[in-house]
């Protein structure tokens, strides 16, 4: 009966996915989370996993917006079942993949999986190629939110077809399963992402460092300003439902807290998911603050949803812009030396037209008001120039807010 139940709901499946679209409403901001892999890699268990969901509440993190936790390669058993069915590692998840999302859920959070379009994992387990309704269906009888799905193994194989195949199996599940296309860029998924999946990434791996030298005999991973450099010219694909993806965030795992500092700030000026990939259980608080500052988190949950504009780079000083609801702005200045630089920025002088979002910024019609976004300190108003000083490998990072003209205050007499 268990096998024709599901043969039943596989072909089910499989006749509505030719009119099936990606589930309706899902990731209107950058999803916001945990993966298990920048720390743990293939090191990962159930009674890790529940900690990590613990951690995540305790620490603060579910309350500032992470949701989602994903686990990422190395979950999976060796084999399929004599179904042909994914099963959860027995040694690593006893209770398996259920329970465990049942647990996650408990918490307040949404439970995220990891697969890839090939005939195996990265890591060499199971693939979904050629069960691509059958895992669907599993991952949403486990009550799974979120799926990455990664491209190794993949020899011969179209990405565009292979994701479109994939986002037609969970649209069929009718659960909502946000989809991260973890393709690395190879075939410009942003060119084609957008009806297929929630975020796409489009870089390589990212790694635990400023600048990382590429190793000429071998893969190497990319540096937070490698990766920034790639990015530049995307901004147009990103928006509500459709993210570009530069990867997970590195924050506390090694690198200086002012290199933290601008690799999260720079993540939420380029409006990209914000997946934390550090060990929440044991977090300094310097890390804690940097994950958990909530306004540096609302200019990437914005929901004007628009990606920053690189607009100026000056003796080492990258200003980067960006317009969020309401006619307000983030402005963020990124210092890339080895040595703190001076600013000096008249808004006045720089008038700021993003035919992009349609917003301009100028600060001869309108005054802004400016708070510094790491130490939430006023910073006067537009009226006059921005001087300052960025330390190295670190950002200034400010808000503006619109403020109303003095005279629509007066009182008539």
């Amino acid at each position: 009966m268990k096998k024709l139940t599901f043969t039943f709901l596989f072909f089910a499946a499989v006749t509505s996915a030719a009119l099936a679209q990606k589930y309706p409403g899902l990731a209107l901001t950058p999803p916001m989370g945990w993966n298990s892999w920048n720390t743990f890699a293939c090191n990962i268990n159930e009674k890790m996993i529940k900690e990590m969901a613990d951690a995540m509440v305790s620490s603060g993190m579910r309350d500032a917006g992470y949701k989602y936790l994903v686990l990422d390669d190395c979950w999976l058993s060796p084999t399929r079942d004599s179904l042909q069915n994914l099963q959860a590692d027995p040694k690593k998840f006893p209770d398996g993949m259920k329970a465990l999302g049942d647990y996650i859920h408990s918490k307040g959070l949404k439970f995220g999986i990891y697969n890839c379009a090939g005939t195996k994992t990265c890591a060499g387990y199971p693939g979904t190629r050629g069960h691509e309704y059958q895992d669907a269906l599993t991952y949403a009888s486990w009550g799974v939110d979120y799926l990455k799905y990664d491209w190794c193994n993949t020899e011969g194989i179209n990405a565009r077809e292979a994701y479109t195949t994939m986002s037609k199996a969970l649209a069929a599940t009718h659960r909502p399963i946000v989809f991260s296309m973890c393709e690395w860029g190879t075939n410009q998924p942003w060119l084609w992402g957008a009806p297929i999946a929630e975020l796409w990434r489009t870089t390589g791996d990212i790694g635990c460092g400023w600048y990382i030298k590429p190793n000429p005999n071998g893969w190497t991973p990319l540096g937070v300003t490698q990766i920034i450099d790639k990015e530049v010219n995307l901004r147009q694909y990103a928006g509500p439902g459709h993210w570009n993806d530069p990867d997970m965030l590195e924050v506390g795992n090694g690198m200086p807290v002012n290199e933290d500092r601008a690799h999260f700030s720079m993540w939420a000026m380029l409006a990209a998911p914000l997946i934390a990939g550090n060990d929440l259980r044991h977090m300094s608080e310097e890390t804690r603050e940097i994950l958990t500052n909530r306004g540096v988190i609302a200019v990437d949950q914005d929901s004007l949803g628009i990606q920053a504009l690189r607009y100026e780079v000056k003796d080492s000083v990258e200003t980067w812009m960006k317009p969020l609801e309401g006619g307000d702005w983030a402005i963020c200045f990124l210092n890339r030396a080895a040595e703190p630089k001076a600013i000096d920025f008249d808004w006045k002088a720089n008038v700021v037209k993003d035919t992009l979002s349609n917003r301009e910024l100028n600060a001869n019609t309108q005054r802004y008001a400016i708070v510094d976004l790491w130490t939430n300190k006023a910073m006067g108003t537009t009226q006059k120039a921005l001087k300052g000083t960025v330390p190295s490998h670190d950002v200034l990072m400010v808000y503006l807010s619109k403020q109303i003209k003095k005279e629509k205050h007066k009182e008539r007499r």
